[in-house]
């Protein structure tokens, strides 16, 4: 076993292998050994712990989760990285490397019961949808502890409903900011600082709908006008007015004159009751 997140033995790992990291698949490797330690403790795993990594690349943050956990299924799509990646785990027999986009993964298939904790150094452009595939439909992962863009993980970890995201990921899960990581510490290093989110996945989920998906559109259709007045948005794509929607909302305890991202979860749900949905 090697350990990439060395610098040195990174440089000579992808020298045998004669990779070039490509920007376009977010290939931005942890390489403070300190740092990359406290990210796969803060998981929080036990010995009994079955582990999806998501975005392995060549094992940076592998060897450290492996020791954790009983088993480990170790995601890559990059296939140039596939061979760096077994030899950065040589002499570790409990983990599984997996060659496909994790979108397109069976995550089910791979942990039938749920329960599952979910971590990696994501790549910046593939947060939402990942979330999304995660958490939108039971059995769910117990955890998601997870190294992203850091304004991604403010978003996440907003008091208020800062974003869609925002929402979807508190409606799933509590949301916890644990550690800030400077650009400098990956190789090569992105142009903006990470931050590692912990989410540990509620039990049920944090609204009381009657159709989460539509739910969610109903929140996205209002994030359509994040600038503008609640009011207003809400006339406009209800189609019963500005004023009618105005005196619902006042009916709800909320401002029409608020603006999407400053509700929380409750007023969110209180919103889609009170209105009738788009699409629902």
């Amino acid at each position: 076993m090697i350990d990439p997140a060395d610098a040195h033995q990174l440089d000579q790992l992808l020298r045998r292998h004669r990779i070039d990291l490509k920007h376009s698949l977010g290939q931005n490797f942890l390489t403070d050994p300190v740092l990359r330690d406290e990210v796969a403790e803060q998981a929080g795993l036990s010995a009994e712990d079955e582990v999806l990594e998501v975005g392995a690349g060549v094992g940076t943050l592998t060897v450290a989760l492996a020791p954790r956990c009983r088993r480990l299924v170790a995601v890559e799509l990059d296939g140039r990285l596939i061979p760096a990646l077994r030899e950065s785990l040589a002499g570790i027999e409990n983990v599984e490397v997996v060659r496909t986009d994790i979108l397109r993964f069976n995550v089910r298939s791979a942990f039938p019961d749920g329960k599952e904790i979910v971590a990696g150094n994501i790549p910046y452009n593939l947060t939402g949808a990942l979330i999304r595939k995660l958490l939108d439909d039971p059995p769910r992962p117990r955890r998601l502890s997870l190294v992203v863009q850091k304004e991604v993980a403010e978003r996440w970890t907003a008091s208020s409903g800062a974003s869609l995201a925002t929402v979807a990921v508190q409606v799933f899960a509590e949301a916890r900011l644990l550690l800030t990581i400077p650009a400098r510490a990956f190789t090569p290093a992105p142009r903006v600082d990470s931050a590692l989110v912990r989410l540990d996945v509620r039990e049920r989920p944090a609204v009381d709908v009657d159709d989460l998906k539509v739910f969610f559109r109903f929140v996205e259709a209002v994030f359509q006008g994040r600038r503008k007045q609640l009011g207003g948005t809400l006339g406009r794509i209800t189609g019963i007015g500005s004023t009618a929607a105005g005196a619902r909302l006042r009916s709800a305890g909320i401002d029409p004159e608020r603006r999407p991202q400053t509700l929380g979860l409750a007023e969110w749900e209180a919103l889609y009751k009170e209105f009738p949905t788009p699409g629902g």
